[in-house]
């Protein structure tokens, strides 16, 4: 009997066992049929209904693909009576290249926001489009994770390279960064002294910190024009004075651990070892060699915090709420919420060859997910088994915006720069750095700020864009549908992914008949809906 087999006996999970007894793959509905009654038993939340059904379009479109639908996409859903449209629809969008590009940026904003180095920026272009190709192609997530360990060459060809630029080479924080987004251990805090809250000592932290010494950032050339290269030194260097401990320009071919009593004294020189097997690879072994194995030891099945760490984490973005908060901070003496659940869905993922769309079709499968959302009352405790409101990320409030506005505000012109930031100055990244946050933050923590809000209601943007004149989106909107009740249809079905109630109806008839100008009204019922808490949040 297999690890998974036994998993599924002790838990009194009979399906999944006996589907692993016969050898057959299992689907995402039978792991999602589990996933929820191992839920119930270890939480004992009581279910809310289902979600209705432009909201779960809506909340699907979102999660899959970082745009609400159309009003197209809208009717079509709603005139489908196959009783397998929700999952068709699921399929559909996970082909769909957009999936590929949403959970790049997603994963874009979780390896740079927390960059040491600013100049980390001249990798994003690279970065997303790595992890688009990646995700559309459906590479493992071991693959992926591997490719970012083992990285090197020009950071504006190579987007794998991101999480060593973004830290600028520094062996420190390059591993901390590689634990806290693969592993969900922030080893980092042993780098002076044991970690006060795990058990990892500052001995091990350094013997992680010794796989990469001989890597470095380094000022790069290409075709005439300045970039950064991830360069590894794999020979001697002479100096004419000693280095410094862990030069940064060029590497050094083994890695110290400062003398804190003795800061003068170049170190312990530390042999490369994996914290959580204990596997080691000899002093004077090569780059290549160094980064391959620990790459392999990282993502593989003895590592248990691996594919934990990346469920629990797509768990908390597509629920609200992990098995474990925040979800970078999962380490062995922190205390799971479910923790039969969340390892019953870690190895079922494992099982699937670390299949990224598998984890997405089965936790859309669950009841869980497809319940209707509702926010923590104050007091009382997130919880996995509950869907949650949440914030939209940057780029999914753009999307929506151009859904909404039915334009593509990404082509409207800004200022030019020079230099490395030329490829960056867009619509698109101006917005995100107005209302991003670091999504790797507990959902419920984040709070949208004034100037966002000022942004929403006040900016040139919003009131370009917002305006009914001739040849706008607007206007056409109030050209085709001459009855109020048809054009206030098109506008809430544009702006909030659905119908309006009679209430909405009502109170729009209303402040229409007593405007002094039918498109004004029509401009501030839309500018009313685009800052509305329903149109910022995916519930």
């Amino acid at each position: 009997m297999n690890r998974m087999c036994r998993l599924c006996v002790l838990a009194g999970y009979s399906l999944l066992a006996a589907s692993c007894l016969a050898g057959e793959p299992l689907s995402p509905a039978q792991v999602a049929e589990q996933i929820d009654r191992s839920l119930v038993a270890e939480l004992g939340h009581p279910w809310q209904p289902a979600a209705d059904e432009t909201t779960m379009l809506r909340r699907v479109f979102l999660d899959l693909v970082g745009q609400p639908p159309t009003p197209d996409d809208i009717l079509a859903y709603l005139a489908d009576d196959d009783p397998a449209r929700l999952e068709q629809t699921i399929e559909r969008l996970l082909n769909d290249p957009a999936f590929g590009i949403n959970w790049a940026r997603y994963w874009r904003d979780v390896i740079l926001m927390r960059k040491s180095k600013q100049r980390a920026f001249v990798v994003e272009p690279a970065l997303e489009e790595f992890l688009s190709e990646a995700f559309n192609e459906n590479r493992d997530w071991r693959r992926i994770a591997s490719a970012f360990i083992t990285a090197e060459g020009d950071v504006q060809l190579n987007g794998a390279t991101a999480i060593i630029m973004a830290q600028g080479g520094k062996p420190e924080d390059t591993v901390a960064e590689i634990s806290r987004i693969f592993c969900g251990v922030q080893i980092q805090c042993a780098q002076c002294h044991d970690h006060p809250t795990d058990r990892w000592t500052r001995e091990q932290f350094h013997q992680l910190a010794a796989f990469f010494p001989r890597v470095a950032v380094r000022p790069g050339n290409r075709n005439g024009e300045r970039t950064f290269v991830v360069h590894v030194t794999d020979r001697e260097f002479r100096f004419r004075r000693r280095p410094p401990n862990n030069n940064r320009f060029r590497g050094t071919l083994e890695h110290r651990m400062p003398d804190l009593e003795h800061p003068e004294q170049p170190g312990k020189v530390m042999e490369p070892v994996f914290f959580v097997n204990a596997q080691s690879v000899p002093l004077g072994t090569l780059d290549a060699q160094r980064r391959e194995s620990l790459a392999r030891w990282l993502t593989g099945e003895e590592n248990p915090w691996f594919a934990r760490a990346f469920v629990n984490r797509m768990w908390s973005e597509l629920i609200g709420h992990g098995f474990y908060e925040p979800v970078d901070d999962i380490g062995p003496e922190r205390e799971a919420k479910a923790p039969k659940t969340l390892d019953l869905l870690a190895r079922a993922f494992v099982d699937s060859g670390h299949d990224v769309k598998w984890l997405f079709r089965t936790i859309m499968a669950t009841r869980t997910y497809r319940q209707r959302s509702r926010a923590p009352a104050d007091g009382q405790d997130c919880s996995p088994a509950v869907m949650s409101p949440q914030r939209l990320r940057a780029d999914q409030l753009l999307n929506s915006l151009n859904v909404a506005l039915d334009t593509s505000i990404d082509e409207l012109a800004v200022p030019q720069r020079r230099g490395f930031g030329r490829r960056l100055n867009s619509v698109r990244r101006l917005f995100r750095v107005q209302f991003e946050y670091d999504p790797s933050d507990p959902r419920h923590e984040i709070e949208g700020s004034i100037s966002q809000a000022l942004s929403m209601m006040n900016s040139n943007l919003a009131t370009r864009l917002l305006r009914a004149a001739p040849g706008s989106p607007l206007a056409a909107i109030l050209a085709a549908n001459a009855r109020d009740e048809d054009a206030i249809d098109e506008v809430y079905l544009r702006t909030l992914s659905r119908f309006p109630t009679a209430g909405d109806v009502r109170r729009s008839l209303a402040y229409i008949e007593q405007s002094s100008s039918r498109a004004e009204a029509y401009e501030d019922l839309q500018w009313a809906l685009v800052n509305s808490t329903e149109f910022l949040f995916r519930r």
